[in-house]
């Protein structure tokens, strides 16, 4: 046997293109870093040595759904979430693409104009590499969702990623079967892309079934669709792709990922016997991957992909001040909490919010509990009313209306004003919300004089992210980039499958073995 001088472990791991053998000698073992053919070369004579434990590469490359991968034309399985008002920038979207990986530029919440400037952007800027949009349920307003799914057919934008739904809609449906044809070897080709993020049975059951009949039906009826396309929207799903949202920031239920993810592969499964669907169906997991050992333990249950949002919203590309970016890096796991959503206040919907450094998350909810016990403004006692115009609105009501109003009217959502005037509690709620739908606003700008009021969308992921890289150079938001971050997690959660692959081979590992802090991109690239 060639004498060999054994790496640090470490070392060996890391290197995660080749593989390793534990080699018992007389009194220890050896760990060697070699390729697969030493199975065969070594140990022609009998010299005592055998091989104890052996670890394959793990390649970053071959984390994840190969299928899901070649669909979106991704290298590595890694998506950066969709984070609303534009907080998942455009240059975010361009940093993922260019790094072999995707992102969804935050659509929800921005106004059209904005919306198609980005869109002209990515586009001109991304050719043929992977992206997507954002397209956000709009319960309040469903003629700005259809608008939405105009622009983006318009444009043909053939990927979106499709939030906070609670049921299939005509805009949704749209989207998805516009311009589904059979090529001549009769296989169906469905241009535009849905990957929904779900943390609910009943809504991914949607998802996972073809379009709904009714809105198939409704929407031919309108001449929005062909015949044809009606025809063939049957045999395909709402979405090929479905990201399990477990405990995340802003829209949540807060699932935990040890249930749901399960949950939604055996669903998956369920769905694919019942349709026969000539895709494959996907299912990736979002919600806490923060950490190497976090993305490993979502691959090793067989997520398809990775998805993170509370962790870049912290990075220089993220478009939000600075300021909220120095209070994310501060977080703890436990310095997030729900509040009232602006989108669907009315019905009790809740968002996960950071609370660490200010008092949205209890403003909130004090607004939605008297919004829920009144039917009317004037209704409310007069300490509270006080302290909601003194403190919160910082404004007499009438005039916090007069501005809701002026909003509405921009926005050519007459309805909304209309409906407000006849009853007194939709004024109430209507100017409550202006108050939610600001906060993230002021967050946004970097409003000092509204910092207490800042509406932060945060998971407990952030927590455990700046425990991770604490001492290190992505300790500090300035340091923090997106690609970066996400190529940190994936070069870890190999390293952490390795070691992994050697304890469950029964080989004891030295103290440390397996761990992985953060490097920089050109120090990780070495390695791969």
């Amino acid at each position: 046997m060639p004498d060999e001088t054994p790496n640090p472990l470490n070392d060996l791991l890391m290197q995660v293109n080749t593989s390793i053998f534990a080699i018992q000698t007389e009194d220890k073992i050896n760990f060697i870093s070699k390729d697969n053919n030493f199975f065969f070369t070594a140990f022609k004579e009998n010299t005592g040595h055998h091989i104890k434990a052996f670890v394959p590469a793990v390649r970053l490359e071959n984390l994840g759904d190969e299928g899901f991968k070649k669909r979106h034309g991704l290298k590595y399985p890694y998506i950066a979430g969709a984070m609303a008002n534009g907080i998942t920038s455009a240059a975010m979207v361009k940093t993922m693409a260019q790094n072999g990986m995707m992102s969804f530029f935050g659509a929800g919440g921005l106004c059209l104009e904005k919306i198609e400037e980005n869109i002209i952007d990515l586009k001109n800027s991304l050719k043929d590499k992977p992206f997507g949009f954002n397209l956000i349920h709009s319960l309040g307003d469903p003629d700005h969702e259809m608008a939405t799914v105009d622009l983006y057919l318009k444009h043909k934008i053939t990927l979106i990623s499709a939030a906070a739904f609670m049921r299939m809609t005509p805009a949704l449906v749209y989207y998805r079967i516009k311009g589904i044809y059979s090529d001549s070897k009769g296989q169906i080709v469905t241009p535009n892309h849905v990957i929904a993020k779900v943390s609910r049975i009943e809504i991914a059951r949607q998802f996972f079934s073809p379009p709904p009949e009714k809105l198939v039906s409704l929407l031919l009826e309108k001449g929005l669709i062909t015949q044809q396309e009606a025809q063939l929207s049957a045999y395909i799903p709402m979405a090929q792709d479905l990201t399990a949202e477990a405990d995340s920031g802003g829209h949540t239920d807060n699932r935990p990922a040890l249930t749901l993810l399960p949950t939604m592969l055996a669903l998956k499964n369920e769905f694919m016997e019942t349709y026969h669907y000539k895709e494959p169906l996907c299912v990736g997991l979002a919600g806490g991957i923060a950490t190497p050992e976090s993305a490993a333990a979502a691959f090793g249950m067989g997520a398809a992909y990775i998805l993170t949002g509370s962790i870049n919203q912290s990075c220089v590309e993220a478009d939000i001040c600075d300021d909220v970016k120095k209070m994310l890096c501060l977080a703890e796991q436990a310095d997030v909490a729900m509040a009232p959503a602006a989108d669907m206040f009315e019905i009790g919907a809740k968002v996960q919010v950071l609370k660490r450094g200010t008092l949205f998350p209890v403003r909130a909810d004090k607004l939605f509990k008297l919004y829920r016990a009144h039917t009317s403004f004037d209704d409310i006692d007069e300490k509270s009313k006080q302290e909601i115009q003194e403190k919160i609105l910082q404004a007499k009501f009438e005039d916090a209306w007069a501005s809701t109003k002026e909003f509405f009217h921009k926005t050519g959502n007459t309805k909304e004003i209309e409906r407000a005037q006849n009853d007194p509690k939709h004024k109430m709620s209507l100017v409550f919300r202006s108050y939610l739908g600001l906060s993230s606003k002021w967050a946004i700008q970097g409003n000092l004089e509204r910092k207490m009021d800042y509406q932060i969308w945060c998971g407990p992921a952030i927590g455990a992210f700046n425990q991770w890289v604490k001492g290190s150079f992505l300790e500090v938001h300035e340091n923090r980039k997106t690609a970066e971050i996400a190529l940190n997690l994936m070069f870890g959660a190999c390293i952490c499958i390795r070691a992994s692959i050697l304890k469950i081979q029964g080989i004891p590992l030295p103290m440390g073995a397996g761990l992985f802090k953060p490097m920089k991109k050109k120090e990780i690239s070495a390695f791969l």
